[in-house]
């Protein structure tokens, strides 16, 4: 029986990993990937803290910028926790050997550290690594984590929480030979980041971001609070959907349409952004990112992911070129609903921290930059109050049963559907009568799926075993999506009704929703 069990092995569960075993913890981290394979390596722009370093920001000023962003629905005190935690960070990572850009003439090494501004800042307070900042990050403290002896599983799909009575013990995982493995743990920490990839083939996140986590704990007796707040980054590669870094605006680039106009500040809120990109689109004009004024030996320099990307997706030179965008599905603000000390509302024993939580620091809209700053300032604390939870083995087994028998589904076909229905449905605009069907058509897509088995019957290695347990997990989180977004009749910050175009101060709150719900 481990002490702290960690399920995911992102920025999230890693920082979790490391607060709990410098609390003299033996901590075990569980992932259905590699760490350094988790959505955390696909942040580019970078990690906001006020230093101070370009412009005269303070925590203060990064306080207001994150309150007036989320409109009106995050935690004032767990905002300022998480601003507040961000020097203290920034020495921690200085310290393990995070590659962080410079900037010269420094007396102190947080000092030297370079900063942009990302949108919806009022000041300068990106930091970044050029722009592969989550993907240098996330390495740094992997190879932390395996120096004090953190100790890591990959290879194991999470099926579900060891539960009983609203205590957790651990979780159930499916191995690679399609066997049920159980893992006991005195306390559990659920790190499995957010549901982006149920907008398939509209998303800028990995195909395998479903949501597992999220689906768990609702399922154990939790709730998805702010399911229908999902933010759509502004520039995605057309015909791709990879994700360029909004450190490229940060830098000087334009948004220009077909006709050459620019028709939006660039570096306003990403809801702001998204929807005008969305307006432009729909009246029939393409959109592009400009970088042909800025220095190509800046960019070189400073985006040499973002060049390397366009060039390889979209055959442009961005030094040169028009880069040709859309807006897609990117970030979970919703996510499950926790405590200040981040335990999982209904389940003891039980924390949530990163995306797949919702800490309640973003509301209906977060500032690029803010999401890596969460995951690390929380996930530490996470990991040391998971340090000091006890409890007994929870002796219970789950009715696991392979879905070798029935009518053969074909699983790739639903995926697409499900990604095309919620982001026309559910997706920058949405309204009463798209949301009422879109709720109807995912109940019968989970009812094909219920009954349903898949085609591969082998047990080794069933990458098919593997997206059918995730497709059911997306459709379940997808429902809540949609729910959420018909009960919330107004417009605020990601969430965009067209038939509610006005804030409304009767929906100041969260909306919960339990697996009571989704029935």
């Amino acid at each position: 029986m481990v002490d702290v069990l960690v399920i995911g092995a992102g920025l999230a569960g890693i920082s979790a990993a490391i607060g709990a075993k410098e609390s003299g913890k033996s901590v075990l981290v569980v992932s259905k990937a590699l760490p350094t394979s988790s959505q955390s390596v696909m942040a580019q722009g970078g990690m906001n803290i006020a230093l101070g370093n370009i412009d005269d920001d303070s925590v203060n000023l990064h306080i207001s910028d994150t309150l007036k962003a989320a409109k009106d629905l995050a935690d004032k005190e767990m905002v300022e926790r998480m601003c507040k935690g961000g020097v203290e960070v920034a020495k921690f990572l200085e310290e393990i050997g995070v590659p962080f850009s410079r900037i010269e003439g420094a007396n102190e090494p947080i000092k030297s550290i370079a900063q942009r501004k990302l949108g919806g800042a009022s000041r300068v307070r990106a930091c970044y690594a050029q722009d592969y900042t989550g993907l240098k990050l996330l390495h740094t403290l992997y190879d932390y984590a395996l120096k004090i002896g953190v100790e890591f599983k990959s290879d194991l799909y999470l099926l579900d929480l060891v539960s009983l009575n609203g205590e957790v013990g651990g979780a159930y995982f499916l191995d690679s030979n399609s066997q049920v493995v159980k893992i006991d743990a005195k306390a559990t920490i659920l790190a499995t980041g957010g549901y982006g990839g149920i907008y398939y083939n509209y998303t800028t996140n990995m195909h395998s971001t479903t949501g597992d986590g999220i689906a768990c704990a609702i399922r154990a007796g939790g709730a998805i609070s702010g399911a229908e707040f999902v933010q759509f980054h502004p520039t995605a590669l057309k015909s791709s959907c990879v994700l360029i870094s909004e450190s490229a605006r940060g830098e000087g680039g334009y948004l220009v349409n077909s006709d050459g106009e620019r028709f939006v500040d660039e570096l306003k809120p990403r809801d702001e952004v998204a929807r005008a990109i969305f307006n432009e689109i729909n009246s029939g004009k393409e959109v592009f990112l400009d970088l042909r004024h800025i220095d190509s030996k800046k960019i070189l320099s400073l985006l040499p992911q973002e060049a390397e990307l366009c060039k390889f997706y979209e055959g442009v030179d961005i030094t040169k070129e028009l880069v040709p965008i859309k807006s897609v599905a990117h970030y979970s603000m919703g996510g499950i609903a926790v405590d200040r000390d981040f335990f999982v509302e209904g389940l003891n024993r039980c924390l949530a921290v990163g995306e797949c939580s919702n800490a309640r620091v973003h509301g209906a809209n977060r500032l690029g930059g803010n999401s890596l700053l969460e995951v690390i300032v929380f996930g530490l604390e996470a990991g040391k109050i998971a340090s000091r939870i006890d409890g007994d083995r929870i002796d219970n087994d789950i009715d696991f049963k392979l879905p070798f028998n029935g009518d053969s589904i074909n699983i790739y076909s639903l995926k697409e559907r499900l990604g095309e229905l919620i982001f026309k449905k559910a997706g920058i605009v949405r309204e009463k009568s798209d949301l009422e069907e879109l709720l109807n058509e995912l109940d019968e897509m989970i009812n094909i799926v219920n009954s349903g088995a898949i085609r591969d019957r082998s047990t080794n290695y069933n990458q098919e075993l593997i997206e059918y347990l995730e497709l059911k997990n997306s459709l379940l989180i997808a429902k809540a999506v949609a729910l959420g977004a018909l009960k919330r009749q107004e417009s605020r910050g990601a969430h965009f009704r067209r038939d509610f175009p006005n804030m409304d101060d009767n929906f100041s709150k969260d909306i919960k929703i339990s697996f009571e719900d989704l029935q």
